[in-house]
C-alpha cells in the first residue's frame, strides 16, 4: 500500500483557490454536521480536485482547522490593530469586545464553524491561540487590569479569560442559532455593561 506523502503548506497555493476552499468550508460545514460532509462535495463546492486537497491538507480535519485558523487569525490583527494606542483598560476591553462582535456580524458563519465543527479540546491545536502578538494584546489585557486593580484580582487572569469568553461565545452563538435580525452590535452598550460587570474588581 502506498504511504500518502507529508501535505505541502497551504500558504503555496493560490490565493483564489484558498478562498474558494474557505467559503466552501465555511458553507457547508455550518449547514451540516462535521460528519455528513465529504471531501468530495468540498471539493465540487470549491472547483478544487480532491487530489489538491489532499495534497495540501492531507485529512478533512485539517482542512477545517486550517480555515477556522485562518479566519480567526484575521480576527486577532483586528484586535491587535485596533488596541493600539489605548491605555485605559476598560476602553480597551470595550474595544476588544467590540472588534469581536462586528467582525462575527460580518461573518457569523465564523462562530458557527468554531463552535460546531470543532471541539474546545481541540482550540489549542490551532496556532491562534499560540500567537505571541494575540496573547500579549488579549490576555494581557487581563493581566494589566488586574496589576493595576481595574479587573477582579479574587481568580486568575486565564479564569477571566474564560468569563469574557463564555459570555461572548454564548451569545454570539445563539444569535445565530435563533436567526435574530438584528446585529450583534446593536446591544453592544448594554452587553458591555454585563461584561464589565463579572470581570472588574469588587467596589
Amino acid at each position: 500500500m502506498t504511504q500518502r506523502q507529508a501535505p505541502q503548506a497551504p500558504q503555496n497555493m493560490r490565493k483564489s483557490t484558498l478562498d474558494r476552499l474557505e467559503n466552501a468550508v465555511l458553507e457547508l460545514f455550518t449547514a451540516r454536521d462535521f460528519n455528513n460532509v465529504s471531501l468530495i462535495e468540498v471539493a465540487q463546492a470549491a472547483h478544487v480536485s480532491l487530489q489538491t486537497i489532499y495534497k495540501y491538507f492531507g485529512s478533512k480535519e485539517q482542512l477545517v482547522a486550517y480555515v477556522l485558523d485562518s479566519t480567526l487569525t484575521r480576527l486577532a490583527q483586528r484586535m491587535i490593530d485596533h488596541l493600539n494606542g489605548i491605555e485605559n483598560f476598560r476602553e480597551r476591553l470595550r474595544k476588544t469586545l467590540w472588534v469581536m462582535l462586528d467582525y462575527f456580524d460580518r461573518h457569523p458563519r465564523v462562530i458557527l464553524l468554531l463552535t460546531v465543527s470543532i471541539p474546545a479540546s481541540r482550540y489549542q491545536n490551532l496556532p491562534v491561540y499560540e500567537s505571541p502578538d494575540l496573547m500579549n494584546a488579549f490576555l494581557g489585557l487581563f493581566k494589566d487590569g488586574q496589576k493595576v486593580g481595574v479587573l477582579n484580582n479574587n481568580v486568575s487572569s486565564k479564569i477571566l479569560l474564560d468569563v469574557f469568553m463564555g459570555i461572548f461565545g454564548r451569545v454570539v452563538q445563539m444569535h445565530f442559532l435563533r436567526n435574530e435580525s438584528e446585529r450583534l452590535t446593536d446591544q453592544f452598550d448594554a452587553l458591555f455593561q454585563i461584561v464589565w460587570g463579572a470581570l472588574a474588581a469588587p467596589s
